[in-house]
């Protein structure tokens, strides 16, 4: 006897109705979720009929929470009002920890940002007197030479190593030792050091406290500061000031976000006191 399918849907028309493609309807049977009243052995055409609405609709409300398939086929498979609210509860929790984690990703997004603004607005080859504000670092303290940016590289991946969550790009920067500063060696440089966010923790994080500083910013990197540091210590010089700390010295735009060498920004700081 020929099968009625006056009451079925094909699963065309069914992708239609609840606007899913037939691809997703597919997927869902392969899971077990939603199974077909009846598939043509001959064709192996799906036909739906409306039993098969209400747990359709089901899965689509929970995946519009965003609730994994695989604990909507659980429910499925035993619906129950403490089910469903113990199921509800934890994507409830696991939402607010995403929206956590979104936050954090907009606050670094929004620093990247303001940073890029910045070295691309500022004046070069300017050199003033600021004062930096307070701020975390872990450094790498073991003398260094910087012929190449990709010398950094080994020393950075110590530090990455040891927080797998931290985000380096743009926040890695190498200092001169006061000691050095004073006596003019800008050869190579003393430390290597990481510049947390606020919410990034870190062992061995050290709080600097507000800095004064003589500060330059100029079109480079690394491999064109020593001229920059010296340009800074004769202004030093000429301004009774002296250096009272290691140089903070981070590129801002480099290799990592543009291949263009002339859109390069490298800051320069250096605290100081007077003479």
């Amino acid at each position: 006897m020929p099968l009625d399918k006056s009451n079925l849907f094909s699963i065309g028309d069914v992708a239609k109705l609840f606007n899913l493609s037939t691809g997703t309807l597919r997927h869902y049977e392969t899971l077990g979720l939603i199974t077909p009243e009846y598939t043509d052995p001959d064709t192996g055409y799906r036909y739906y009929s409306v039993r098969q609405f209400e747990p359709l609709n089901t899965v689509r409300y929970l995946r519009m929470l965003d609730m994994p398939l695989g604990s909507i086929g659980d429910f499925l498979q035993n619906r129950d009002v403490d089910v469903i609210e113990q199921k509800l509860r934890r994507q409830k929790d696991e939402i607010v920890e995403k929206q956590r984690e979104l936050a954090v990703i907009e606050r670094k997004i929004n620093s990247r940002l303001r940073m890029i603004s910045d070295a691309r607005s500022t004046p070069l080859d300017v050199i003033e007197v600021k004062t930096l504000p307070p701020c975390r670092l872990v450094w790498v303290e073991k003398p260094l030479s910087i012929s190449d940016p990709f010398d950094m590289e080994m020393p950075i991946r110590k530090l990455d190593s040891a927080h797998e969550t931290a985000v380096f790009l743009g926040k890695v920067g190498v200092g001169i030792s006061c000691e050095n500063l004073l006596g003019e060696r800008f050869d190579k440089y003393d430390c290597i050091f990481l510049i947390l966010d606020e919410d990034e923790d870190f062992e061995g994080a050290k709080c600097v406290p507000e800095t004064k500083c003589v500060s330059l910013r100029y079109c480079g990197s690394h491999r064109e500061a020593a001229a920059q540091y010296e340009n800074l210590s004769r202004y030093m010089r000429e301004n009774g000031l002296s250096p009272a700390g290691f140089s903070r010295e981070v590129t801002m735009i480099d290799f990592g976000i543009t291949c263009d060498p002339e859109k390069f920004v490298t800051e320069i700081s250096i605290p100081v006191t007077e003479k």
